[in-house]
């Protein structure tokens, strides 16, 4: 059965063939998946407004009669945190990823606008967002999430299921997230 797939990269990404994100679009598509994965706007200098239309666009174009899901990487998951709560019925996916969302103290200034802190997240917006599945992927040594292990400004507020990958850092080919195949079976519902 062939699902949907959006995948959202984060701030300075130019979506290069090492990166995980690149090589999961890529499998996905081989094996017959509609995949959708859009350079967004100006990721060197990222504008909230401009990257939520592109998700939202992105969900507009999902396949309605197939499993539509979504897997965000780093800045993408705070605007995900951020749109999330507002998304009509229609354009909710079934299932959502957020791997490695940064913390707002550790965001470069450039992504400021992104930012979002416990006190801002709409736990039950952003729960119904997801219509079967949100997990949460971070690791206890992201440089972008200081504070640890499991995300605490997200996972434990929101009531996450968490995987936490020891030594992970920020999920990027430099801490060796070419190929990942934790996200690939997820995807695919191999777990």
């Amino acid at each position: 059965m062939h699902a949907s797939y959006l995948i959202l990269h984060g701030i300075e990404n130019h979506r290069p063939p090492g990166h995980w994100q690149f090589q999961l679009a890529a499998k996905l598509s081989t094996l017959g998946h509609q995949v959708l994965y859009p350079g967004l706007p100006d990721p060197d200098a990222p504008q909230l407004e401009a990257w939520r239309a592109a998700l939202l666009a992105g969900l507009d174009e999902l396949d309605a009669t197939q499993e539509r899901i979504v897997v965000c990487h780093s800045l993408a998951c705070l605007l995900w945190l951020r749109v999330a709560p507002d998304l009509e019925e229609a354009r909710r996916p079934d299932r959502v990823m957020l791997v490695a969302p940064p913390a707002a103290a550790s965001l470069p200034a450039t992504g400021a606008e992104f930012a979002v802190t416990e006190d801002e997240l709409d736990r039950d917006g952003v729960i119904a967002s997801a219509k079967r599945e949100l997990i949460l992927v971070s690791s206890d040594n992201d440089p972008y999430n200081p504070a640890g292990e499991g995300h605490q400004d997200f996972s434990v507020p929101l009531g996450l299921v968490t995987s936490v990958f020891p030594g992970a850092g920020h999920f990027t080919p430099d801490d060796g997230y070419g190929s990942w195949p934790f996200v690939s079976d997820w995807c695919l519902g191999h777990r």
